[in-house]
């Protein structure tokens, strides 16, 4: 891309009123660094707790609260003739609601994805895959949810 075409895809981007996400007075600007995060006592929601404050920032005097329930389920999706499950799909459901200091809700919702993990290693292997899947859909709800908010009015 020559110079003239990346200066005019600008003008382009800024005419249809794009603005950082993070620029101030944007939802995610008055969420970052403002919020207390809830999350389930399991490693998973550790995880979540973990990359939303990665993501928005730790608050030392919140204004915002961000509670969230964790729902992760286990599916066998390859089983073989024998009856031996080869692959398995753990599906996740993050419902969240942020409130403000006076416990006003301010919006709620759910997100959902999936991972998934192959059992045809050792078990140690099968074990850390299963661990890894876990920690991979935590941060995937985790990155679903922060986009959810920062595209707030």
């Amino acid at each position: 891309m020559d110079r003239r075409a990346a200066l005019l895809s600008l003008v382009a981007v800024s005419a249809c009123g794009f603005a950082p996400v993070y620029a101030p007075g944007n939802a995610a600007s008055a969420l970052r660094g403002a919020t207390a995060f809830e999350a389930p006592d399991t490693v998973a929601g550790f995880r979540l707790r973990a990359r939303l404050e990665d993501r928005l920032g730790r608050s030392s005097a919140p204004q915002y609260n961000l509670r969230v329930d964790l729902d992760i389920g286990e599916d066998s999706v390859a089983i073989t003739p024998e009856g031996d499950i080869t692959r398995v799909t753990l599906p996740g459901a993050a419902r969240y609601a942020l409130t403000n200091s006076d416990g006003i809700l301010r919006t709620s919702g759910q997100v959902n994805s999936f991972t998934s993990y192959s059992t045809t290693g050792t078990t140690v292997a099968t074990g850390a895959a299963a661990n890894d899947a876990r920690d991979r859909l935590a941060i995937i709800l985790a990155d679903l949810i922060v986009t959810r908010l920062t595209a707030l009015p």
